[in-house]
């Protein structure tokens, strides 16, 4: 699941990890964008840590053997921690099922300035995400599924019957919600970013996503809009 930043990506992938057959991997590629960049993210020694630097080493083990032998492996990816000194071509494995989480470009902008101010098109993964779609619509004849987040929101079961059913994986109502609390799957980057999901216990509802856009934020928004644009033309709901 290739997600935008806050766009509804953790409780989704709590979703996810509600199933019984399923298995979870947060962010894997987070250790390999803060080594990149030198960006210092609260948290950054734990994150540096806690996963490779070296995407090489991260893609052997998203196509490796899912955990406990599990048949379902989700896995949640930031579309900016994909850099472009990361390869493409392990992604293209059969084994694997692409998947697209979008939010409208002005409420997420306007929610990553406050915690990356200031910031450029390619931290919003939209230019990442749309190159993927299209690599992924070329290399499989069918465009991947792409879900909203106010659409999840608005109605969370028919989003991910939608979501499931595209996939080839069952529907469980078990998605739908899931114990408060942290999780050891959770990122070294929890104790910083995950107060609100560790207190959910389901999705919440719906909030108005009309927002103000600061005239400095608005050139961002603008570039980000065709882009949403092309994905949110193929959602699913």
């Amino acid at each position: 699941m290739w997600s935008g930043p806050r766009n509804l990506s953790t409780a989704l992938m709590r979703s996810w990890e509600s199933r019984p057959d399923t298995a979870v991997v947060d962010e894997p590629l987070y250790a390999v964008y803060l080594a990149a960049t030198g960006l210092d993210h609260p948290g950054r020694d734990a994150v540096l840590a806690s996963q490779p630097t070296d995407w090489r080493e991260v893609a052997v083990t998203l196509s490796g053997p899912v955990p406990a032998g599990a048949p379902v492996w989700y896995q949640k990816h930031m579309a900016h921690h994909l850099l472009p000194r990361v390869g493409r071509a392990w992604l293209d494995a059969p084994s694997f099922r692409h998947a697209f989480l979008i939010r409208d470009p002005a409420a997420m902008v306007v929610s990553l300035d406050k915690v990356t101010p200031d910031p450029a098109l390619a931290d919003t993964g939209l230019p990442q995400q749309v190159e993927l779609f299209d690599r992924m619509a070329q290399r499989g004849g069918a465009a991947p599924p792409v879900i909203d987040a106010a659409d999840v929101l608005r109605d969370p079961e028919a989003a991910l019957q939608a979501l499931c059913a595209r996939l080839g994986v069952a529907f469980d109502p078990a998605m739908l919600a899931w114990a408060p609390g942290p999780r050891p799957t959770d990122g070294a980057w929890a104790p910083h970013w995950y107060a609100s999901v560790e207190a959910s216990t389901g999705f919440a509802p719906p909030r108005a996503e009309a927002v103000t856009v600061p005239d400095r934020l608005a050139p961002l928004v603008d570039a980000c809009r065709p882009l949403y644009d092309t994905l949110a033309s193929r959602r699913l709901v």
